[in-house]
């Protein structure tokens, strides 16, 4: 019999991730059926009349300015961290220590060292029941789901190539203000960890298979930027009269990497591919067939099966990832309705509160999550080293 008793979530943040995991936490228990139903109980953030106002708008019964009240409260179960990177290691390990389940956002936090004690924290936690996960969202995409059951069912054989790219284009404009996600001490990293961690835990996630080593390159593009004046949310066009300061992080970020059965990776992300609004996008070729996916056309896969017969009808295969076969697709619309980017945050809250309720691990730990990290610490180091950069040579006149 499910536990009757409302599992009470606080959630931390009220900006663009806030916003998507309240809709998030106000839609699972409408279309799934969960074992406990949440409820959401406090909404935290910085500013008084910012989070009261969001409390309001966005369903959430309580509001507060100070972190600690939720994590101290006997009445949250459920503390969902949606802030600044710089502020994850020191929220969740407090919100372990009380016995609350934590639900971070991506990347985990700033640092190899910060994700280690946060890793160690749940681990310890789970003993006593207490669950956690990191807010990889990308993985509840229905047809990235189908991927990756198509690899794990062998389809595509041996993984040879893993070819991952995140283009996005809204720091385009030297224009468009300065905000925390371009400062290291806030943000731990630019365009490679705020987008380029999600390529990173799906190709690693798809294909069962670790990142050993990379050899890696970063850009800043525009180095100054004005502060954030009349804009807000991301991008946008700052006040011409405000103050400008330093951006100090990646505008873009591209890698080569070896994974652990051998195949060759090449990863690419970037904030100011101009044009491209949220081009996520990856394939993985096998010796045995290829998948390719696109999130601009997020409720399509495509699919190559090189095990065919007939070469005069060899080619991928467009696959429409909406029949109730497919991953999660059955709780939601009628064939060929589609779906969209704020169902991947449902999906996150229902596998979440589905392991709560069964008492189990859910995916993406705090230990695959510190996996990411890594493999992001390498590329910066990488960067920095250039040791194996090798200029071309030139044919002079």
């Amino acid at each position: 019999m499910a536990d009757q008793t409302p599992l009470r979530v606080a959630l931390i943040g009220t900006a663009f991730m806030g916003a998507a995991h309240s809709q998030a936490w106000r839609t699972a228990p409408r279309f799934f059926d969960l074992p406990r139903e949440p409820e959401m109980a406090l909404l935290v953030g910085r500013s008084a009349d910012t989070t009261a106002a969001q409390a309001t708008k966005l369903g959430w019964q309580e509001w507060s300015t100070d972190w600690r009240e939720a994590v101290s409260r006997d009445d949250i179960d459920v503390i969902d961290i949606c802030t600044p990177g710089d502020t994850h290691v020191e929220i969740a390990l407090a919100a372990l220590a009380a016995g609350k389940h934590v639900l971070c956002e991506k990347p985990l936090a700033n640092s190899v060292a910060e994700a280690v004690a946060m890793a160690d924290a749940a681990e310890q936690a789970a003993q006593s029941g207490v669950l956690s996960m990191c807010g990889f969202s990308y993985r509840r995409t229905p047809a990235l789901a189908l991927a990756r059951r198509f690899i794990a069912e062998g389809r595509l054989g041996a993984i040879r190539h893993v070819r991952a790219d995140y283009l996005q284009d809204w720091l385009s404009d030297p224009a468009a203000p300065l905000s925390w996600r371009l400062d290291k001490a806030k943000a731990g990293s630019g365009a490679l960890g705020d987008i380029g961690a999600h390529s990173i835990d799906t190709a690693q996630w798809l294909t069962g298979e670790s990142i050993t080593e990379v050899s890696a390159t970063l850009r800043t593009f525009v180095t100054e930027r004005p502060q954030r004046g009349a804009a807000a949310g991301l991008g946008g066009v700052a006040d011409p009269d405000a103050a400008r300061g330093p951006v100090t992080v990646d505008d873009a970020m591209a890698f080569t990497a070896t994974f652990s059965g051998g195949a060759l990776g090449v990863f690419e992300a970037t904030r100011m591919a101009t044009g491209r609004r949220n081009a996520n996008r990856i394939e993985i070729n096998g010796e045995s067939g290829s998948i390719a996916f696109d999130f601009e056309r997020m409720n399509e896969l495509e699919y190559f099966d090189g095990r065919g017969t007939d070469p005069e009808a060899e080619g991928f295969r467009r696959i429409v990832v909406t029949d109730p076969v497919h991953p999660y697709v059955a709780n939601w619309w009628p064939t060929g309705h589609g779906l969209g980017y704020e169902h991947l945050f449902t999906h996150q809250m229902v596998d979440f509160v589905t392991a709560i309720g069964a008492g189990t691990a859910p995916s993406p730990g705090f230990g695959e999550a510190l996996d990411v990290q890594r493999v992001l610490a390498a590329v910066e180091a990488s960067a920095k080293a250039r040791s194996q950069t090798t200029p071309v040579e030139r044919r002079t006149a």
